[in-house]
């Protein structure tokens, strides 16, 4: 039997060292991507000295958890709906209230759409893609206790 020799392909070392490059280069590429989004879509600092915020932190909180307010939004064909409750589950109108609407990956679609208080609810016009929205809510009681709140509202088809 005559013995047929084949020319196998040997692997040699810049095959590996060029693998080893394409790998790390997929790596090094993705995590630069992934890192100027992060960076190019963080909306910035909440607080300009958090230390200076967390030493009344505490005074706030108590403050507005003796409002015994409770919240509540929902969004239904182009209008946007802030239910605010004392304890009773009476209604509340705040002193004032404004209420930032966003994304909360990015600052791009954030607005301040002016909400009508009707006797039972905070309402306003608006019209939202589908998705997850924010709503921040900042009001003032009758008081002037300040009430925050962030409420996420869920827009389907």
């Amino acid at each position: 039997m005559a013995r047929i020799e084949q020319d196998t392909p040997k692997i040699k070392g810049w095959h590996v060292f060029t693998g080893f490059a394409v790998a790390f280069g997929i790596i090094i590429s993705v995590n630069i991507v992934m890192a100027f989004k992060a960076v190019s879509t963080f909306p910035g600092l909440e607080v300009a000295n958090s230390y200076v915020a967390s030493q009344q932190f505490d005074k706030k909180r108590q403050a507005q958890e003796a409002l015994q307010w409770s919240t509540a939004v929902s969004y239904d064909a182009g209008e946007i709906v802030i239910k605010i409750a004392d304890a009773d589950g009476a209604a509340v109108a705040a002193k004032s209230l404004r209420a930032l609407v966003g994304r909360t990956t990015t600052v791009e679609f954030d607005t301040y759409p002016e909400f009508v208080f009707d006797g039972t609810a905070y309402r306003a016009s608006i019209d939202l893609a589908e998705g997850l929205w924010l709503v921040k809510i900042d009001a003032l009681s009758r008081s002037d206790i300040p009430f925050q709140q962030r409420l996420d509202v869920y827009v389907g088809k």
